[in-house]
């Protein structure tokens, strides 16, 4: 991906140490945010990226204006874990129609201890939330952030916030309860 290429030596020193120190405090928590929403590290990972890489362009142009960072990288990170997610439900789509006529084995799940089925079915159930509940809870019980830090990420007010995150953990909990998880 030739697109995706960043030039530093273009880069002043200060820019570059900005990066760092950028990368320093934030790159852990978005990483957890991303990994949780996609379920995958290594996708997390490259969204992440990517987040970074657009940030880079934005302090490395004229036009920079690197207030409020974190939530910037934090609605960013989120914008690109919703693209991937799109785009690899297209293709899983293809994959399934075009293997539907194999069958799955079923001695994988037979070998998982009981933690990790636990850890899985808990996992899973955040799929009962809609995209949106599920970013406020996240940021929320994963990141710890607040109700107005949520707002500016999510462009949503306060009130709303807490609304959802309200109505995302019933609803996580009913559902957990109803598969006796809980």
């Amino acid at each position: 991906m030739a697109e995706k290429a960043v030039k530093f030596e273009n880069a002043s020193p200060e820019v570059v140490a900005e990066m760092e120190a950028i990368i320093t405090e934030h790159e852990g928590g978005l990483l957890r945010y991303a990994g949780r929403i996609l379920m995958d590290p290594v996708a997390a990972q490259d969204v992440v990226q990517d987040a970074f890489i657009r940030l880079f362009r934005l302090l490395n142009s004229p036009r920079a204006n690197p207030s409020k960072i974190a939530n910037w990288l934090y609605r960013v990170t989120h914008n690109n874990a919703v693209d991937y997610i799109r785009r690899e439900s297209r293709l899983r789509d293809l994959h399934r129609k075009s293997s539907e006529e194999q069958t799955l084995d079923d001695g994988d799940a037979a070998r998982r201890n009981e933690d990790e089925e636990k850890c899985n079915i808990v996992l899973e159930h955040l799929g009962v939330l809609k995209m949106h509940e599920k970013q406020v809870l996240l940021l929320r019980l994963q990141e710890g952030k607040s109700y107005r830090e949520i707002a500016e990420i999510t462009r949503r007010s306060e009130g709303n916030v807490g609304c959802i995150l309200h109505h995302a953990v019933q609803k996580l909990s009913q559902s957990l309860d109803r598969a006796g998880v809980i």
